[in-house]
């Protein structure tokens, strides 16, 4: 018998149980179904345009830079516009996103590549799982469609977000994931991304870039589409 078995035997003992009792089963089932919920913020709250509207308040306040689009069709276009203004070269690497892959890149004269991010790409591209909207968080699942080296090795990480995926607080985002991935099913990560990677340990001066993309864009797709 393990150490952890022994424990729990003497647990059992000292309560005069198996363990075994349906009663008790029930008991701890009702409590994980019905379990009573914590205090959420109200500011988070809200239709699809005040939730869009403080994301984007929040997201540009720790550094990110934002557009709106009217769909998923006008992405491959703004993504361009972006990068030729900034002088980048147009070359982006995607995972297999069926959302992503829908898109008209072909239009755009971007080369795309798809895969797992490699150190020397500048660019790459991922759609979020859903938004925060009370503190400007990205959130990323791990997986072939969106793999999370594209969130960690570029120097400019773009990601796109549908307005509809953007939720008021963390407890509807978990919510959310449940719902998508069914009980006892998560991604092997859920990368939450608040601003473009930072870090004040040196020194206490801030550095963008530290651990991850230096520059952090992100497009909300109004539109289903």
């Amino acid at each position: 018998m393990s150490a952890r078995a022994e424990i729990f035997a003497n647990i059992r003992r000292a309560l005069e149980v198996t363990g075994q009792e349906a009663p008790r089963h029930r008991c701890v089932e009702d409590r994980l179904e019905h379990a009573p919920k914590g205090v959420v913020p109200i500011r988070g709250q809200g239709d699809t345009t005040a939730r869009v509207a403080l994301f984007r308040d929040e997201a540009e306040r720790v550094s990110a830079s934002i557009v709106e689009v009217d769909s998923g069709m006008a992405v491959p276009t703004s993504i361009a516009t972006y990068l030729r203004d900034r002088n980048l070269p147009a070359k982006i690497r995607l995972g297999s996103d069926p959302y992503l892959a829908a898109m008209p890149w072909a239009s755009t004269g971007l080369e795309v590549e798809n895969g797992r991010a490699i150190a020397s790409d500048l660019v790459c591209v991922s759609h979020a799982f859903g938004a925060v909207a009370e503190t400007g968080s990205l959130v990323l699942t791990s997986g072939q469609d969106n793999p999370t080296t594209l969130n960690f090795l570029p120097d400019t990480h773009i990601v796109v977000v549908q307005a509809q995926d953007v939720v008021s607080d963390f407890e509807r985002i978990w919510q959310k994931l449940r719902a998508a991935y069914g009980k006892a099913l998560m991604p092997r990560t859920v990368n939450f991304i608040t601003g473009p990677s930072r870090s004040a340990d040196i020194g206490h001066k801030l550095l963008l870039g530290a651990h991850g993309p230096r520059t952090l864009h992100i497009i909300i797709a109004i539109g289903e589409s």
